[in-house]
């Protein structure tokens, strides 16, 4: 049996909660601004949660979606991968989870925790396993509960305001010649952790990983450098997407589609302009749905192809940066 060259997005799905937070209702709880939130990031409204969506939940309504678009059966899936930063529980991880609600106990599954470059990391671990043929096809989600964990005060505003719930799912299977994922690269640079963490719950805390202290100074809740993010993202960013265009004699006049992680509307603006990308060739949601980390890309991939704006053979570039400092990018040919 012959080996698969490279592997291809054969099916997308998203999901994301009903209930609706735009900017106003943030300026209830704590001194904020819809005019603030659209002049930092783009933002006007995200998605939260109810009592009825969870990080595994939502998973599942986007992988099946996914597997419907795909027109596979749900038994075809042969591995999942899971990335998010808000797994359901501690331990075990939310591939686990989600496993039963899709019927596939027994498929080999496993979490990753690249945040927000989570999906395209998770993209390059199912390109391996589908070339090296120890899976046909592959179910990857990004799924993330943020609004449980966000400090809704004076104190947490600057990152509360830019975060909202959703999930988005690819089935990742072998690729025609001249198809799929051409290239990836990823690139780590843990010297800035704590620019973007929550420091607590952590098992490097002694001799309790859980006190009341962090709840009272805020430790467990997210924090940022909001200042040094930005700088890092764009610099990063555009370093990577030349890098990976370079590598595959490519220019961004080659690029029909530009999908951008969403963390911010101004820094995927700022990119596009530095390496003359046209917003007409960007995908931007963020303006609806904040920053759904892990969820972005395949939100973004997802609505794009329902909307029509991805068409075979078109190229696709996917980048994305975030905490770690993680940031990747990746070409398509669809």
């Amino acid at each position: 049996m012959s080996l698969p060259k490279a592997s291809r997005i054969i099916g997308l799905g998203h999901y994301v909660p009903p209930r609706v937070v735009p900017n106003s209702e943030l300026a209830q709880m704590f001194d904020t601004s819809d005019e603030w939130i659209q002049q930092r990031s783009g933002i006007k409204e995200r998605r939260f949660v109810d009592a009825d969506d969870t990080t595994s939940g939502m998973g599942a309504k986007a992988a099946i979606k996914a597997v419907e678009d795909a027109g596979i059966e749900m038994k075809d899936i042969d591995f999942i991968i899971f990335s998010t930063l808000s797994p359901d529980f501690v331990f075990p991880g939310s591939s686990a989870v989600v496993q039963p609600l899709l019927g596939l106990e027994g498929v080999a599954a496993m979490d990753i925790r690249n945040q927000c470059t989570g999906f395209i990391y998770g993209q390059t671990m199912a390109d391996s396993l589908v070339r090296a043929g120890h899976a046909s096809r592959v179910l990857l989600i990004g799924s993330e509960v943020h609004s449980t964990g966000l400090e809704y005060s004076n104190r947490g505003r600057d990152v509360t305001v830019l975060f909202g719930d959703g999930a988005g799912a690819a089935v990742i299977g072998p690729a025609e010649e001249g198809r799929g994922l051409l290239d990836m690269e990823l690139h780590c640079d843990g010297t800035y952790v704590k620019d973007l963490w929550v420091e607590g719950p952590s098992s490097a805390n002694f001799p309790t990983r859980l006190t009341h202290e962090m709840v009272d100074d805020g430790s467990c809740f997210p924090k940022m450098n909001g200042r040094r993010v930005f700088k890092e993202a764009v610099t990063q960013l555009g370093n990577v997407i030349q890098s990976v265009l370079k590598n595959n004699e490519m220019t961004v006049d080659d690029i029909d589609l530009f999908v951008p992680h969403q963390a911010n509307m101004r820094i995927n603006q700022m990119v596009g302009r530095m390496l003359g990308i046209s917003d007409e060739k960007t995908v931007h949601n963020i303006q609806r749905y904040g920053n759904t980390t892990a969820a972005t890309i395949p939100i973004g991939l997802s609505e794009s192809k329902a909307e029509g704006r991805i068409k075979d053979g078109d190229v696709v570039l996917v980048a994305a940066f975030g905490s770690g400092f993680t940031w990747g990018a990746g070409i398509m040919r669809w």
